[in-house]
């Protein structure tokens, strides 16, 4: 869109004709993303509550739609990609992020355990090796302190702030893991959520055979501490939930994106945030039709 004809647009936004500003808000929702950082500076400089409003409300529509849209397409993609569904996540809330950014930042992290690991070293040790660049070296911490804060479940503010929630920085944990080579992946449990080291020749089964394929887990969100099959039984005991095969075995990239849109609607119930609740609800059932 032309800056001439976006400028015309957005001064017919306080019409006060509803069908009018109707239209032009369809074809401004229609144009998308490219109009974000316009729209937002046409807020800026606006000192008209009803132009502010108005633009606020196309936004939202904008981000909403490219969330929906983004997540649909990554559904019926099979969710091979777990970065991506947790960029298209933090899309929703900051619409500008840049997937290319985020993956270059996650080599980076990638390439400074690599220079630490050697075949020589047994599966604990990498993980070690791994636990001290991420939590030591580079400072990321599970927010304890601001648990149900929104910005815990949006990657660019993790990179930013080192601070995540349990699904997020379990998500990101395994994604730098599985970019050195290591079998390490999400595992959705039950009021938290944790990361297994799976046994590369091992395989699972039933009849308690399930530790044969997993080695150990992790807790990202706790410095990375590790834990047995046994840790997981006693916090289910303790929190009284009946135990089930899946809660001990990684889940599905679109498992592990639906816990992280649960956990971030969950924050937003915590603030009272209505409109921000029900667009969660639209993105879980795109997910949920998996």
């Amino acid at each position: 869109m032309r800056p001439k004809e976006f400028a015309a647009l957005v001064s017919l936004l306080e019409d006060p004709d509803q069908e009018v500003y109707k239209s032009i808000s369809n074809k401004l929702v229609t144009e998308g993303i490219p109009l974000v950082p316009l729209l937002e500076q046409a807020w800026e400089v606006s000192d008209s509550d009803i132009l502010q409003s108005r633009v606020e409300d196309i936004l939202h529509k904008i981000q909403l739609n490219t969330a929906k849209r983004n997540l649909a397409d990554w559904v019926a993609t099979g969710c091979s990609d777990l970065l991506a569904g947790a960029v298209y996540v933090a899309q929703y809330q900051y619409p500008d992020i840049e997937y290319e950014v985020v993956e270059s930042y996650i080599d980076k992290l990638k390439q400074k355990v690599w220079m630490e690991l050697n075949e020589s070293l047994t599966a604990l040790e990498k993980v070690k090796v791994l636990n001290h660049i991420l939590f030591a070296s580079c400072g990321f911490a599970g927010n304890a302190d601001n648990f149900f804060a929104p910005q815990n479940h949006f990657i660019n503010q993790l990179i930013e702030t080192k601070k995540g929630g349990p699904v997020l920085i379990s998500i990101f944990y395994s994604l730098v893991a599985q970019r050195l080579g290591l079998p390490i992946y999400p595992v959705s449990l039950p009021r938290n959520f944790l990361v297994a080291y799976k046994n590369r020749y091992g395989h699972t089964a039933g009849g308690g055979e399930v530790e044969q394929s997993i080695l150990f887990y992790i807790n990202p969100f706790n410095q990375g501490s590790v834990l047995a099959r046994k840790d997981i039984e006693q916090f289910l005991s303790q929190n009284k939930i009946p135990p089930k095969e899946e809660y001990f075995l990684p889940c599905t990239n679109c498992s592990a994106i639906s816990q992280l849109l649960g956990s971030l609607l969950l924050s937003f119930q915590k603030l009272g945030q209505t409109s921000k609740i029900d667009d969660l609800k639209l993105l879980l059932d795109i997910l949920h039709k998996q």
